[in-house]
C-alpha cells in the first residue's frame, strides 16, 4: 500500500488556520500571504484526498476527516518539535550576502530576514537592494552568494523559480495621450530588464513613442508617471494609488511573462546560503502572478 509523507509545513498551515479561526491571521500568523496559505490547505486536502475544511463567506470548519485529521496532526508535529530538540542542527555560522530587488516581497522581506536571523544567531547577513542586472552581475563575479533577479520564463535554466509574474504597461489614473502624437514613456536607462521588456515589445509596431523621462530610480519612474509625465512598464504588484494598468490602451503591445528567480554563485553553497534559499523557496508567493485585471487591488497582484 503506498504511504503518504504529509509536509510538516502544510500540517503547520492546517494548524495554524484551524487555531487563529481563519487563512488570514494564519497569514500573520506564518509571515505569509492569504493566498499562499490557501494554496497549502489545498495541497494538502489534494495529499489528504479528502475535504478537510468547510469554508463560506462567513465562515470557517472543521469536516468531520478534518477534526480526526488536526489531532493527528498536532501529534506529529509535536513528534518533530521533540526530535528537533533532542538534535538539534549544527551550528551554521559565516556571512551570508544576499541580494535582493526592492520589487521582490515587499513588507514579507524584513519578516524572511527576521526568521532567517533568529533561527541561525551566528549568521551575519549582508543584504544588497539593486536592480536586477545588478545583482545578476554581482552574483556572477562572486560578490554575492545568491540574489533574486527578474529574467524571462526559460531564459536561466540554473536558476530556481520562486514566482511566475508578467511585465505591465502603467499610468496614472485618468491620463490619456493626447491623439495624434507620439505617446511618451517613462523608463530606466540601459541595461534595464523592464526597459528591455518596452523596446523588444515596441519593435515593428506602427506606434509612435518616444522617451519623455528617463531614472535609474524606480520611485522616480512611478513619481514621473503619477504627474502624467508617461506609461511606464512595471510589475502589476508595483502599483501605487492613482496609478492603473493600461494594457491594450493606446495601441500598446502585448508585455512578456516574467519569473522571480533565485542565482547562485558559482561553485557549493555553503551552509548559510543553502539554508537561506529553503527559508526564501518556503515563504516565496506560490500562486502565478499576473493574472490581474485593470482594475484589480494592487494588493492582490
Amino acid at each position: 500500500m503506498d504511504r503518504m509523507d504529509f509536509d510538516p509545513v502544510l500540517l503547520r498551515a492546517f494548524v495554524a488556520v484551524t487555531d487563529t479561526g481563519g487563512f488570514t491571521p494564519a497569514a500573520r500568523r506564518l509571515h505569509l500571504t492569504q493566498s499562499a496559505v490557501s494554496h497549502q490547505i489545498r495541497r494538502l486536502e489534494e495529499q489528504a484526498g479528502r475535504p478537510l475544511l468547510r469554508r463560506s463567506t462567513r465562515s470557517l470548519s472543521l469536516t468531520e476527516d478534518g477534526h480526526d485529521f488536526l489531532l493527528h496532526a498536532r501529534q506529529a508535529l509535536d513528534a518533530l518539535d521533540a526530535l528537533a530538540r533532542r538534535f538539534p542542527r549544527a551550528q551554521v555560522g559565516g556571512v551570508l550576502r544576499f541580494g535582493v530587488p526592492d520589487t521582490f516581497m515587499g513588507e514579507r522581506l524584513p519578516a524572511l530576514l527576521g526568521r532567517y536571523s533568529r533561527a541561525y544567531p551566528a549568521v551575519r547577513l549582508d543584504v544588497q537592494v539593486g536592480t536586477y542586472l545588478d545583482l545578476q552581475t554581482m552574483v556572477a563575479m562572486g560578490e554575492l552568494d545568491l540574489a533574486v533577479i527578474l529574467a524571462e520564463p526559460g531564459s536561466m535554466p540554473a536558476a530556481d523559480i520562486l514566482r511566475r509574474t508578467r511585465f505591465a504597461w502603467i499610468a496614472a489614473e485618468g491620463y490619456a495621450p493626447a491623439q495624434g502624437t507620439s505617446l511618451p514613456l517613462a523608463l530606466s536607462p540601459m541595461p534595464c530588464v523592464n526597459r528591455r521588456a518596452a523596446d523588444m515589445a515596441l519593435a515593428g509596431t506602427g506606434l509612435a513613442s518616444h522617451l519623455a523621462f528617463s531614472s535609474p530610480s524606480q520611485e522616480g519612474i512611478r513619481a514621473a508617471v503619477l504627474a502624467g509625465l508617461g506609461v511606464t512598464v512595471q510589475l502589476p504588484s508595483d502599483l501605487k494609488t492613482g496609478m492603473r494598468l493600461v494594457d491594450g490602451e493606446f495601441g500598446l503591445p502585448p508585455l512578456p511573462a516574467a519569473d522571480f528567480a533565485m542565482i547562485w554563485r558559482d561553485g557549493e553553497a555553503a551552509p548559510a546560503a543553502r539554508a537561506f534559499g529553503d527559508l526564501l523557496q518556503s515563504m516565496a508567493e506560490p500562486a502565478i502572478h499576473g493574472q490581474v485585471q485593470p482594475n484589480a487591488s494592487p494588493a492582490l497582484a
